[in-house]
């Protein structure tokens, strides 16, 4: 919805107050951009390295291009020499940069980052993300990134939606919500992350054993058939979000 891929069932995205639905889409490709987790299935195999990250300006319009995709190639960190290379010639890692290159081109204001680093190794995923934090920084970009790792989450988000079966369930800044999370599943995530020290074995993150059914029909809390701190008003009631102490948290009853 945000890039204008999909149309929202109700309410709508503004940017700087102003619906995305009323911007011009040749307005709208130069102020959100995207990387997509994949930039194996996001990068054409059959074009070079730099027609892939110059196809943005020959679309939209741009002078010096061959001037500006060589400055790109450069502050991603990839050497010149690939200017030329085929996605297939390059790592992982090399072809996220490109993708993110890519992406920047157009000096977007919005970068949407579709989990972008879960396809990559450990070592490989640190880079992209000091990478992303840089660009951040100097590009003055709004970063939207979605992913499942909370540590990287941790290192990149200035605030952070926790969302579940497609809600968002709780809302607040990264620190507030690390330190203390109001809605049980925010406090399951936490749980669940590994910690390098072996000998405490895997975490219990106290859920039930119904499976997420994103396709049931209830008239109470989505949560309530994996919550440990169920109780009958949760199946009765779908609680509404609200603020609680530094969080905004759907949860009748938080903290419990």
């Amino acid at each position: 919805m945000i890039l204008g891929l999909s149309k929202p069932d109700s309410g709508e995205v503004r940017i700087d107050g102003r619906p995305i639905s009323a911007i011009p889409v040749s307005d709208r490709v130069r102020l959100i951009q995207p990387v997509f987790q994949n930039p194996n299935a996001s990068l054409n195999p059959v074009r070079r390295i730099r027609d892939l990250i110059a196809q943005p300006l020959r679309l939209h319009g741009g002078d010096n291009i061959e001037a500006r995709v060589g400055e790109m190639i450069e502050r991603v960190g990839l050497p010149d020499r690939l200017a030329n290379a085929y996605p297939g010639e390059l790592s992982g890692g090399q072809r996220q940069r490109v993708s993110i290159a890519r992406a920047l081109i157009l000096q977007p204001r919005v970068l949407v980052c579709d989990e972008p680093t879960s396809a990559l190794d450990v070592s490989v995923q640190a880079q992209v993300i000091n990478l992303l934090l840089e660009l951040k920084r100097d590009f003055n970009l709004t970063m939207i990134f979605v992913s499942h790792d909370l540590s990287v989450v941790e290192h990149l988000a200035d605030r952070i939606a926790v969302m579940y079966l497609g809600r968002k369930i709780e809302e607040a800044e990264t620190k507030a919500l690390f330190d203390a999370p109001q809605h049980p599943y925010t406090r399951s995530l936490l749980g669940s992350m590994l910690t390098p020290d072996a000998s405490r074995g895997l975490p219990d993150i106290k859920l039930g054993t119904a499976p997420a059914d994103p396709f049931a029909q209830s008239k109470g809390c989505p949560f309530a058939p994996r919550c440990p701190a169920v109780q009958t008003r949760c199946q009765d009631e779908s609680p509404m979000l609200r603020q609680i102490q530094q969080s905004v948290a759907s949860c009748h009853f938080p903290g419990a």
